[in-house]
């Protein structure tokens, strides 16, 4: 299987997924846009723009393939293009989207044309004397690692994981590493990440717009990076509600949203919702104490 990105002049750049299948050569290839997306044309929540303000830390885009992550990413490292005087290394496999340095100067590094593998990319990006990192999908301990160090000695840092939640997403990130570090990482963890957003694109009613993402987003503030640090990873959930205030949403809030602007049906809400039970109760206006149980 060979997995790259081609472009071809005046015709577009393309995705492509090349394998065999029965004996055959079968190719898969996905358009890519020219034009780097923004925040307002992903439909992303206005709270996301905040994180291209970061100067330190890590953060983590997170979600199933095919929900968006790359196109979100692109929104943030396009944004600090153009807000800061910087160096951005984005280390890629492939290279999606070509950026053109406004205030930043950015480089990109495709594994097996640039550099010949990820460790070795990053066994130099510091050296590189990057201000942001951008390391693509978090595979391995190796590169869970780097990106937590990274952010430890004063990079913004972006990464991909494969989880649905921001809870998932700190269970993940421990099983890269055997349960004697776990209290460790959890500290580290606690201290570095600044940021999960995980999403979906869900089939949209407007006819211009054929998906729409809903949107979970965790700002690790004290409360949660106390739970993380502790282990009380089941009350990350009440403190990513806690924080509306800070921007904060998780998936229900999202759909909610999406639901209320028109943007979904309720079917799908309830289709993708994780307890489809309180999201109805909130559709029609109700709403239940998790601590009281009381109905209000």
């Amino acid at each position: 299987t060979v997995d790259t990105a081609i472009g071809f002049p005046e015709i577009g750049r393309f995705r492509l997924s090349v394998f065999r299948q029965r004996g055959s050569i079968a190719l898969v290839a996905r358009r890519l846009s020219l034009v780097i997306p923004d925040f307002n044309s992903l439909n992303l929540p206005d709270s996301i723009s905040t994180i291209a303000e970061f100067p330190i830390g890590l953060v983590l885009v997170t979600g199933p393939t095919g929900s968006g992550k790359s196109s979100t990413l692109a929104a943030l490292i396009n944004s600090i293009n153009h807000k800061r005087r910087c160096h951005i290394l984005c280390i890629e496999d492939p290279i999606e989207y070509l950026y053109k340095n406004a205030e930043a100067i950015i480089t990109q590094r495709e594994i097996g044309i640039d550099v010949p593998s990820f460790s070795e990319a990053l066994k130099y990006a510091v050296r590189q004397d990057p201000d942001v990192i951008l390391v693509g999908e978090i595979r391995d301990r190796d590169t869970m690692e780097f990106a937590i160090r990274a952010a430890e000695t004063g990079h913004l840092v972006f990464g991909t994981l494969h989880s649905s939640n921001a809870t998932q997403t700190i269970g993940r990130i421990l099983n890269f590493f055997p349960p004697v570090e776990h209290s460790g990482i959890r500290k580290a963890v606690s201290m570095h990440l600044k940021a999960v957003v995980s999403q979906l694109l869900l089939p949209s009613l407007r006819e211009d717009v054929p998906v729409v993402p809903a949107i979970e987003i965790m700002f690790v503030n004290p409360i949660i990076a106390r739970l993380i640090s502790e282990g009380q990873d089941e009350k990350i959930i009440k403190g990513i509600r806690a924080g509306r205030n800070e921007g904060m949403q998780d998936f229900e809030q999202a759909l909610l949203d999406l639901v209320n602007r028109g943007w979904i049906s309720q079917d799908v809400a309830l289709g993708y919702a994780e307890n489809p039970h309180s999201l109805e109760m909130k559709l029609r206006g109700i709403s239940l104490s998790e601590e009281t149980g009381i109905i209000s």
